[in-house]
């Protein structure tokens, strides 16, 4: 996975975050932009710091791929969504999973929080309503 923040003075990406062993289907940044986490179909989630690009923790309760990540606005909840059904909850100050959430029937493709962080949403490809 490649992080820039705008090419480098050879024009090539400034940063280049390794670990991943599959291709990487999303990304997020924490809102104050020192964490940035990435889902991947090796089934896990990494959280990086941004300021040195180091790999922070490796979470790996998904037993499918990860297709969606999103932090909380106040940034001390990160939230995946994932090909086994379920959406997680996750402390990104320790890399503990908090909660996990199995209400859908299928993938689940899609999470957000709300402006002020008290509702979560998620979206998936067999659900209806």
């Amino acid at each position: 996975m490649t992080s820039s923040s705008g090419p480098g003075p050879d024009g090539n990406p400034t940063k280049t975050l390794t670990g991943h062993t599959r291709p990487v289907y999303c990304v997020a940044f924490s809102k104050d932009g020192k964490l940035l986490a990435s889902g991947s179909d090796d089934k896990t989630i990494r959280l990086w710091n941004t300021a040195d690009g180091k790999l922070l923790f490796e979470l790996k309760t998904h037993q499918g791929l990860v297709s969606a990540v999103a932090f909380s606005p106040d940034s001390k909840t990160l939230a995946s969504a994932s090909s086994d059904k379920t959406v997680k909850l996750w402390n990104p100050a320790d890399g503990k999973e908090t909660k996990s959430l199995m209400a859908h029937t299928g993938s689940v493709y899609s999470v957000a929080f709300s402006p002020d962080g008290k509702v979560l949403v998620s979206a998936g490809g067999m659900d209806t309503s």
